[in-house]
């Protein structure tokens, strides 16, 4: 077993409340490390586990776990948690998972689900589209959609994530979060396959028409796929599309506490922090190649 035998990686470093005294880590936290993997995993699936739950009708519980310790990891160590879903049954499924520090495997462990009415804990069939989306992930396949073009097509799915997140989350005022500007933007809207959008953002010229600046705003991606990738989706299409009307430079207003997200993809603060509907945040720019 060897880390490229897996598509998913959740990285971690070994605290000082998951040692011994003996400074290696206790046994009983390598099921929580497979845990925290696990909801990574879902969130590469771009599946906001709740939500989707409940539109599937049912949840996942754990019937089963076994590990096999081959080593023990030690204060500090960076550890590599990889998994795959290794089979999916009628009503459950087995992910098969290793522990690494380096290419050397610590730990291996098997945890199996299975697919259940929330209310009566009652296993039942794991639904087609699940089974789908977990098969196209592992065989590397797209398993979101993202898509760009006026407010007229996309409003639904932008509001519906819009209103998530700076309406119900960040407690935004609905008069501050709609304008006028938003039915001459480019939209870009990232779903995923059973149609829900989870991140949105959009793109205005800055200035003049000639002035070839972009610029992105309304940048939103739902709380429980943050980190999961489809921020910088969003960004993605709205570049090409800047790109392709010949603009030279994209600028934004970030968050502070995106900041961080923002700098990794290459943008570069500029000016002085500031409030925006009680928020701070900071100019950010990037040219374009």
């Amino acid at each position: 077993m060897q880390p490229t035998d897996f598509r998913f990686h959740h990285h971690l470093r070994v605290r000082w409340a998951e040692v011994d005294v003996q400074k290696i880590v206790f046994n009983p936290h390598y099921l929580m490390y497979f845990d925290c993997a696990i909801a990574d995993y879902w969130r590469a699936l771009a599946m906001p586990y709740e939500a989707t739950m409940q539109r599937l009708q049912g949840d996942m519980y754990l019937r089963k776990t076994a590990v096999e310790f081959n080593a023990s990891a030690v204060m500090d160590d960076r550890l590599d948690v990889a998994l795959r879903c290794e089979r999916i049954g009628t009503s459950s499924m087995t992910f098969s998972g290793g522990i690494f520090r380096g290419g050397q495997l610590l730990i291996v462990g098997e945890l199996v689900y299975v697919f259940a009415d929330p209310a009566t804990k009652t296993s039942q069939a794991v639904p087609a589209a699940l089974r789908a989306w977990i098969e196209a992930y592992e065989a590397g396949r797209p398993v979101i959609r993202v898509q760009t073009g006026e407010w007229a097509s996309l409003q639904a799915a932008a509001s519906e994530v819009r209103t998530a997140v700076f309406i119900e989350e960040q407690g935004i005022a609905r008069e501050d979060e709609w304008d006028e500007a938003d039915l001459t933007a480019v939209h870009a809207v990232v779903s995923n396959p059973l149609g829900m959008p989870v991140a949105t953002g959009r793109l205005l010229r800055e200035g003049a028409a000639d002035s070839g600046v972009s610029r992105i705003g309304r940048m939103a991606v739902l709380q429980p796929l943050r980190g999961g990738g489809v921020g910088r989706q969003v960004i993605g299409a709205l570049e090409q599309v800047a790109r392709e009307r010949g603009d030279r430079e994209v600028v934004l207003s970030a968050q502070r506490s995106a900041e961080g997200f923002y700098r990794r993809l290459g943008y570069v603060p500029y000016g002085e922090p500031y409030d925006d509907v009680g928020i701070r945040h900071i100019g950010m720019r990037r040219a374009l190649a």
